[in-house]
């Protein structure tokens, strides 16, 4: 699950409470809050349940940074962390981190390349010499080395859209977390193939990948829950609309004039009628919506054969509870 975790005074209790519902996996993201802390204060207060960003701000950090970040989380949380990351876009790049961008999808190859160059350091011993185009780590002194972790390390995951840095993940990653702007259509169409190329540029396959389908739940347990979870996912989308990087899936199902309407009421500050321009249409296309019930199966549904693992969001979800008969019935069997 995507945990939204507006309060962080929720930490303590909101993780174990996932553990005791029988969630597998809980992802923090980097969104008002650092990604990383909550999941520190998981890790004291849970023992089974596996911990991970989805996502950290891969360009707002540098190969080192979240190197030692991760390789202490995998030591708290006792080898249940994966370390999820994901580019963002330009202007929050720059404008927001101060940080370059240039060539996004190399850089994201070469720095995962340059974590596993630090780890490898710490776990194995050998020199670190890692020179690329964007980082370069060739010191490494024992004052700085926190040596072999017990617990190996983490396992990293990456974000993005579009074919090119989908490929990253499937040439340097242990998998793909897939952005909630997905569909089966656009499952099948644009991200399993460009997973397969960026695998085979590495001697891979799909098979040595996990893939993550990050993926939007409309339900509630009353008409008014509903409701104010279709609500949350209307804005949701109008916010996603306003990113180029999503239009190929808008496309692919017809909407893509949309993207240019709500850019332009973007930039006029006109957030409150974006919401307005996204259909129920396009709601049930994106996201799973349904009673409670029915939720698991459309799940297995939509994602039969395509994906390893899902990541449910569902916005505006009363409690931790809310979604406990779904991920029940997800795991009755061994499907998706």
């Amino acid at each position: 699950m995507t945990v939204p975790t507006e309060d962080l005074s929720e930490v303590r209790s909101i993780y174990p409470r996932l553990e005791e519902l029988g969630y597998d996996r809980a992802f923090s993201f980097e969104a008002k809050h650092d990604p990383f802390i909550p999941l520190a204060v998981a890790g004291e207060h849970t023992s089974r349940i596996e911990l991970g960003t989805a996502i950290a701000i891969a360009f707002a950090r540098t190969p080192m940074t979240l190197a030692n970040v991760a390789w202490d989380l995998q030591t708290v949380t006792r080898g249940r962390f994966t370390l999820g990351l994901g580019s963002q876009i330009r202007p929050h790049v720059e404008q927001r981190f101060s940080m370059p961008w240039a060539q996004p999808v190399e850089r994201m190859n070469e720095l995962v390349r340059g974590v596993r160059a630090i780890w490898d350091a710490w776990q194995n011993g050998t020199q670190l010499d890692f020179e690329g185009d964007f980082y370069t780590h060739t010191r490494m002194i024992p004052a700085f080395n926190p040596g072999p972790n017990e617990f190996g390390p983490p396992r990293i995951l990456t974000a993005g859209f579009g074919p090119k840095m989908t490929a990253v993940a499937g040439e340097v990653a242990d998998g793909f977390l897939v952005h909630p702007v997905n569909t089966r259509r656009s499952l099948l169409e644009q991200t399993l193939p460009a997973l397969r190329s960026g695998a085979a540029r590495s001697g891979r396959s799909l098979e040595d990948l996990e893939i993550v389908c990050v993926t939007i739940i409309v339900t509630g347990r009353d008409e008014a829950e509903f409701d104010r979870s279709r609500e949350a996912v209307r804005e949701q989308l109008a916010f996603y609309g306003t990113t180029p990087a999503y239009q190929p899936v808008f496309e692919l199902h017809g909407y893509g004039d949309l993207h240019p309407e709500l850019k332009a009421l973007a930039r006029q500050g006109r957030w409150s009628e974006m919401s307005n321009l996204i259909d129920d249409h396009l709601i049930e296309t994106v996201a799973v919506v349904g009673e409670i019930h029915e939720i698991a199966g459309k799940v297995r549904a939509r994602l039969e054969g395509i994906s390893d693992s899902v990541s449910l969001v569902n916005n505006r979800a009363p409690d931790p509870g809310h979604l406990a008969e779904v991920v029940a019935a997800l795991k009755s069997d061994q499907h998706p």
